[in-house]
């Protein structure tokens, strides 16, 4: 596997493009700027302040594939032809309305539905607190007593969940329910289990996502399967290393009790590459979506894969990676006839700022990663100007 073809990495990406991707990553790999930008960037919108326009042209253009769904096809379409899938999310968060939330329900059915119209999009994914209030999954998760309000409210929560996974099995679509903050977790968590084991009989429709930064995520893996052998139904599982690292840390610091989140990147990834070691022997339990753009991590996959005589396309392991970044894996994976499929996430620019700040803030949060892309595009740019100076 050669993670280092940039021709094959940039091939969608016209020279243009690749400055731009160069001097955004450049700024992203500014903690202080991101932080500070981030923060003028939040303020900017509650003050409603014509900001868009500058996302727009910069971070939006490079992390998102359009402002509808019917923008993004064009993207998808690219991409399915380098035999690289898609899933799409409408990318709009911290809804707290019941109006917000009905909307976020009707945009997720939608996407489903859309989903099912090619077979570049085999999956679609949503966000639990998309569609319920982020303060009831608080309580649940605290095991609060809920009155009868909330009750009620969470009920129109659960539906909407239910709704969707429904859906999404009846049109053959493959569901993931993201991860989020531990202090929502364990309400997901509950809510994931009981939906894998009311759709998962014949086979896994529904998947739900381990953060490995987490201390505690390798122990519950087991304690997953060994629930899933007792009941008798197939696991999906979604693992990724962890997007709300800063929110953690912070959340800990100021509670004043211990950080749930390893102490390093490389505790990380031992949590990582051993959650890797105890599904590979149990893959024909479950489908593994690996969403990482660590390539020792893919590697480590892909080896044990050809050590263990397992096809490149085997139907029960999905690689990803995000829109807009770790071309380099993505694309040479899929050359190879590996499973392959970006995040694709799209929405008005006003309602997707919440989530491109939060991917500026994963970039200089995982000190390898910027740093990776701008060799990459370095040495891509370095290879089409000799290609030129040949011609």
């Amino acid at each position: 596997m050669n993670f280092e073809n940039t021709k094959r990495a940039y091939l969608l990406k016209s020279n243009i493009e690749l400055y731009q991707a160069f001097y955004l990553f450049r700024i992203i790999s500014n903690k202080n700027l991101v932080y500070l930008g981030s923060r003028l960037a939040l303020i900017a919108l509650k003050l409603k302040f014509p900001i868009s326009r500058i996302f727009r042209q910069t971070i939006f253009k490079q992390f998102c594939a359009g402002f509808k769904k019917e923008d993004s096809i064009k993207v998808i379409n690219r991409l399915n032809k380098l035999d690289v899938k898609s899933y799409m999310h409408y990318a709009s968060e911290g809804q707290n309305s019941e109006l917000g939330m009905e909307f976020n329900f009707k945009k997720t059915i939608n996407t489903i539905s859309f989903s099912k119209t090619t077979n570049a999009l085999p999956f679609t994914v949503f966000k639990a607190t998309s569609l319920g209030s982020v303060s009831l999954f608080e309580k649940k998760n605290s095991g609060v007593v809920l009155n009868l309000n909330e009750m009620a409210a969470w009920g129109r929560t659960i539906d909407r969940i239910q709704k969707c996974c429904k859906y999404a099995k009846k049109l053959n679509v493959k569901m993931l329910i993201d991860a989020e903050e531990s202090w929502v977790q364990n309400a997901i968590d509950e809510i994931a289990e009981d939906l894998m084991e009311a759709f998962n009989k014949e086979k896994a429709y529904i998947f739900t996502t381990l953060q490995l930064y987490r201390k505690d995520r390798l122990k519950y893996l087991q304690e997953l399967f060994k629930k899933a052998n007792r009941k008798d139904f197939s696991l999906g599982i979604k693992l990724v290393r962890g997007a709300y690292i800063e929110k953690e840390n912070k959340r800990s610091m100021d509670l004043g009790i211990p950080s749930i989140i390893c102490k390093s990147k490389e505790a990380t990834d031992i949590n990582f590459n051993n959650a890797l070691d105890y599904i590979l022997p149990r893959i024909e339990q479950c489908k593994l979506f690996l969403g990482s753009h660590c390539e020792s991590s893919i590697l480590k996959v892909t080896e044990w894969m050809k050590s263990n005589d397992i096809p490149n396309n085997y139907s029960n392991i999905w690689f990803s990676q995000l829109y807009g970044m770790a071309d380099h894996i993505s694309f040479n994976l899929a050359a190879q006839g590996y499973n392959v499929i970006k995040y694709v996430p799209y929405g008005p620019v006003k309602e997707v700022i919440p989530y491109l700040i939060r991917r500026a803030e994963e970039n200089t949060s995982v000190r390898s990663q910027t740093p990776r892309e701008l060799k990459l595009i370095k040495k891509e740019l370095k290879r089409r100007k000799l290609k030129e100076l040949e011609l």
